[in-house]
């Protein structure tokens, strides 16, 4: 019986086949210029998940990813988003769009080089059948409990009985019939608004309204027709784009011939191809390709962001059916996950029908997965069937709105206009209880004005009213359109400032959200990403560890390597470790050590037009680009990948690795796998990863732990970033049984990813230390002096990190933000109540210390301690000790504890929050913060995209906050109470008057002025004050860092 836990009995599988284990990789060689893996799994294996890593979100259960369902970043009806591509551009339809700007719009997509359709009469298009509850829901229903979606191939009818989405787009926010009442519920929620509506309509009551019945509603009208009128241009825009988008035309396999068809005709089920440039008009499951073994080519820009190209690969079983004839033949169906917003994953069964009646499941997995959005290059063409459609495309279904975030000035402005509000209420009682008093006590000397036969009660309250439009402009109609134009001006300032241009990547700073602008001027906290925000993300092959022996790229002259008794010591330079490969008794250890690294891997080898014979490594991540090129370095070149192989070469010789299964990378394994019959026909496993997750899969009795671990800190110390290699030989009878299990969890529909980790976890055991791997990342120009700059201003940095404790506090050091002179508090612990007794020492220790100044303390901790201290019973003490610190250093975390360290002091402390970071995921921490700044660096746009504002470097953060911020606090909260100021100095001395005129509610200006006095009369001094004012020049902010403090206290608005 076998040891693992199921089987298959299928007597068509190969367990050594890499195609019935699913995971058949392409062949690279024929890889154009500036081409990249799909996917990038290496990144974390240094668990640092905002450097290099695109599994967006990776670090849900592989359930839940599964699924789609990255809950702690967004769903689709919270605010939130992956990408700035698709952050305010869908969420639906009948009513459930967004109230975005183009601004944040990159994926409307552009118009794809797609012939139209200009000939074709446009047929209406066929609406999906919603009840009300469907319509009006909020409640996603989960695909997860659904079922597998069943597609049928060539069979049109039984794929409509299911009445699947049509491939209609509108990403449009009105239509004809909704314009009006949708943007009038819109502009007439805002109090302001409803206010002056309010006011507007008793003015047009004649024996209320002491003003010209077009005072307020003249005035009203001129902003409410500017709203619409950029309401109407936007929205035209969306149509537009939605218009040409599904008129689009492509080619749809009718009988056993290709004949056009626009893009919104498109069903499930359909056969379509796709030509080179085009765009693909829905999510494809990809059948063959013009490219030998069913490659293609992609480009997702649209999508994440990325430009470097990635690879797709058709299944062996489909990628020779390259004839419309052969097509229209196939006979079978598609089980699939049911549509989510998971770009990364894809879980389906594809069953096809044999000649003999026979069927047969073959998984399929991202690499057949052609999404919308993304666009096919340097292929002919390819063909492909429509798996989803419209709405359900997973481009679509990440389309969710960015948070809602109010400033902290906007809120004061509410409430003063409340305050203003009661202020007039007050007035208007005053004036109405004036008129009532002087009509009892002298009304029998005013009988011509016929008071006495009035109610008096009735015109206490008419008199109200008439106050209340006489007083009524004490709250500025133009106030919220000025404060709007002015921060939009900052915004384009920002962007347009030559100093926070990068000229290496031509990189201008981008203000995304003009309306955080004055925040900028009132940060008290930051939250720093690491890797590609502090550093540049640009890694070196340093040093490495081999069966406990120390190599260094540069040996220090006061540890050069040495011999006592036979054993080395010290470091030894790459040229000894090279004559090492041919005499020292390790050699073998060094040979499997130089192959892992030239093997398992996801890099892609480019041959260099100008230079022959000369390779290019294309890397989705830097580190793994890093370690291949360093193999090659040392005489182990990586040359060839293929669907079923890589090859390498060594002295020479090429020697070819047959590939059978790949265990892939996620945040949660934490490692990487693969599987090769080797040149000796042995099967062996090659394993990298973090430290802490291969060392606990060691084989019992394993040598030279001890020194690699004693390497492994050194490496740490200095800054470098480790990773640990192991290998396995795997006996033939055992693989065999393995082969069977891994090929059953990947035709899994529902927790694929689940059962594939299940399944690696069997055989990623009694592994053998090769050695490890340290990788140089400097940081970036600039780093030390600007959070130098920012702690002098009263900002505190805290830095999100997940690389080692060691590394971190090197790194800490090294850019300012740790000195010698602070006591570090370290925590560290592996179980909750060790950290509650920690927490509760160390708070206990600061508050009892003599000299318990923020000054004097930084705070260390790991992401095991930390998923403990953010529990609700441990984050208060959590939150004490950290805010006593004046840095604080999280190691090894994870996104989410990102997201949910930014959330925790945001919830507790009234301050103003910014989180800066340039991954994919770091994008639930810059949406968690008050403001998010990206980094465009080497990782995509991901971050930048879904952030307030995206700068080049780290280093321009410090003008942004010092100078910018604080021009740009001083100059709105001088601007709104300016605005405050003239209205209440004009309608302070209506007041006046009233007691001059017997409380007769005449008015003392003509109500043409009154009208124009906001509008017209004074629009000018607020922009101009909002705009250019200076209160202190931008050198002088520069080099007293504490002025910037004034922001912090609220001095300006309060």
């Amino acid at each position: 019986m076998s040891k693992y836990t199921y089987g298959s009995n299928d007597p068509d599988d190969d367990p050594f086949s890499p195609r019935s284990a699913g995971l058949a990789q392409p062949d690279y060689n024929r890889a154009p210029p500036s081409v990249a893996s799909a996917s990038n799994p290496f990144s974390n294996y240094y668990e640092d998940e905002s450097d290099d890593d695109n599994l967006l979100y990776d670090t849900t259960t592989n359930s839940e990813r599964a699924r789609g369902k990255n809950e702690h970043v967004t769903k689709p009806n919270q605010h939130g988003s992956r990408f700035g591509s698709m952050v305010d551009k869908v969420r639906g339809s009948v009513g459930y769009h967004n109230t975005e700007s183009d601004a944040d719009l990159p994926l409307t997509q552009r118009k794809p080089n797609i012939p139209d359709l200009e000939d074709v009469e446009l047929e209406p298009v066929a609406k999906t059948n919603r009840t009300l509850k469907s319509i009006f829901s909020k409640q996603e229903i989960d695909p997860s409990t659904l079922g597998p979606r069943v597609i049928h191939l060539n069979n049109a009818s039984a794929n409509a009985i299911n009445k699947y989405t049509d491939n209609h787009i509108s990403t449009a926010k009105y239509n004809f019939a909704t314009f009006v009442p949708k943007f009038l519920l819109e502009q007439f929620s805002k109090y302001a608004n409803l206010f002056f509506l309010f006011t507007s309509a008793i003015q047009q009551v004649p024996n209320v309204s002491p003003t010209n019945r077009w005072t307020t509603i003249g005035p009203l009208a001129v902003v409410l027709v500017v709203s619409a009128i950029r309401e109407l241009i936007e929205d035209l825009k969306r149509h537009q784009q939605d218009r040409e988008l599904n008129q689009s035309a492509t080619e749809v396999l009718v009988g056993s011939s290709f004949v056009k068809k626009r893009w919104v005709d498109i069903a499930v089920g359909d056969t379509v191809r796709v030509i080179s440039e085009e765009a693909f008009p829905a999510d494809l499951f990809l059948i063959s390709s013009s490219e030998p073994e069913g490659l293609c080519y992609i480009e997702t820009a649209n999508l994440d962001g990325e430009t470097n190209l990635k690879i797709k690969q058709a299944l062996s079983e489909t990628a020779d059916l390259i004839s419309p004839h052969d097509l229209s033949r196939v006979s079978g169906k598609v089980k699939s996950e049911q549509p989510n917003n998971s770009l990364y994953t894809f879980e389906a069964t594809l069953t096809m029908d044999s000649a003999n009646g026979t069927q047969r499941e073959i998984p399929l997995s991202p690499d057949q997965l052609l999404l919308r959005g993304a666009q096919l290059r340097n292929t002919q063409w390819v063909y492909g069937i429509v798996i989803f459609t419209g709405h359900e495309t997973k481009l679509m279904r990440n389309a969710t709105a960015t948070p809602i975030k109010t400033t902290a000035v906007e809120k004061m402005v509410n409430i003063q206009i409340i305050f203003l509000f009661l202020i007039l209420i007050v007035l208007s009682v005053i004036s109405s209880a004036g008129a009532l008093i002087l009509n009892s006590v002298k009304g029998s000397e005013l009988t011509y004005l016929d008071i006495g036969s009035t109610n008096r009660i009735s015109q206490f309250f008419q008199n109200l009213l008439t106050y209340w439009i006489l007083y009524s402009n004490l709250v500025p109609i133009s106030l919220f359109v000025t404060v709007e134009l002015c921060k939009f001006i900052q915004a384009q300032l920002i962007s347009a400032d030559l100093d926070m241009y990068y000229d290496i990547t031509d990189t201008p700073a981008v203000c995304r959200t003009s309306s955080l602008v004055e925040e900028l001027g009132q940060i008290e906290y930051i939250f720093s990403d690491k890797t590609g925000t502090l550093t540049c993300n640009q890694m070196e092959f340093r040093q490495v560890s081999i069966a406990g022996i120390a190599y260094s790229e540069v040996v220090p002259e006061d540890n050069k390597g040495h011999y006592v008794d036979g054993e080395e010591f010290g470091v030894f330079d790459f040229k000894t470790l090279k004559k090492n490969l041919n005499e020292h008794p390790s050699k073998e250890i060094m040979h499997h050590f130089l192959t892992l690294l030239a093997t398992c891997h996801t890099v892609i080898p480019e041959q260099v037009a100008e230079k022959p014979g000369e390779i290019k490594y294309q890397a989705a991540s830097p580190d793994e680009g890093a370690l291949v090129q360093g193999a090659c370095d040392l005489g182990y070149k990586f040359i060839t990948r293929r669907p079923k192989s890589v090859s390498v070469l060594v002295d020479g010789q090429e020697q070819e690795y047959q590939l059978l299964n790949i265990c892939e990378f996620n945040s949660t394994r934490k490692r990487m796998s693969t599987i090769f019959r080797c040149p000796d026909g042995r099967v062996r496993l090659y394993c990298k990863g973090a430290d802490t997750v291969i060392l606990e899969r060691l084989r019992q009795g394993t040598p030279n732990i001890e020194r690699t671990l004693q390497h492994l800190e050194e490496y740490a110390t200095d800054g470098l970033r480790t990773l640990c290699l192991a290998y396995r030989e795997i006996p033939e009878s055992e693989y065999r049984e393995w082969a069977s299990v891994f090929e059953k969890a990947a035709t899994t529909i529902n927790n694929r990813a689940d059962e594939l980790d299940k399944a690696a976890e069997l055989i990623e055991r009694d592994l053998v230390l090769l050695g490890a791997t340290a990788i140089e990342d400097r940081l970036q120009d600039g780093v030390p002096e600007t959070i130098s700059t920012l702690q002098t201003a009263g900002i505190k940095v805290w830095v999100l990190t997940g690389d080692r404790q060691e590394t971190a506090i090197n790194i800490g050091m090294s850019c300012k933000l740790i000195s010698e002179e602070m006591i570090l508090i370290v925590i560290n612990e592996e179980t909750k109540d060790a950290t509650r007794e920690s927490l509760a020492r160390r708070l206990a220790a600061c508050r009892s210390a003599p000299d318990a100044e923020p000054e004097v303390f930084a705070l260390i901790i790991d992401g095991k301690s930390l998923g403990f201290a953010l529990e609700k019973d441990l984050e208060k003490d959590f939150l004490d000790l950290a805010v006593m610190c004046k840095a604080v250093v999280c190691c090894r975390v994870s996104p989410l504890q990102k997201a949910l360290v930014v959330k925790l002091v945001k919830r507790h402390l009234k301050a103003i929050l910014l989180a800066i970071g340039d991954g994919a995921n770091d994008v639930s921490m810059i949406q968690a913060a008050h403001v998010g700044i990206g980094i465009s660096g080497m990782e995509g746009l991901q971050a930048a995209r879904s952030a307030d504002i995206a700068i080049g470097q780290f280093r321009y953060l410090r003008k942004l906050l010092l100078v910018h911020g604080a021009w740009s606090y001083q100059r709105l909260s001088k601007l709104i109470l300016f605005s405050f100021y003239k209205n209440i100095t004009l309608y302070m001395t209506q007041f006046w008057y009233v007691f001059q005129n017997g409380f007769s509610g005449q008015v003392i200006y003509e109500s043409w002025t009154i009208s124009l006095y906001n509008v017209l009369f004074t629009l000018l001094p607020p922009i101009v004050i909002g705009v250019f004012d200076q209160f202190i020049s931008a050198r002088l902010l520069d080099r007293y860092p504490q002025l910037y403090q004034l922001g912090q206290k609220g001095l300006f608005f309060n």
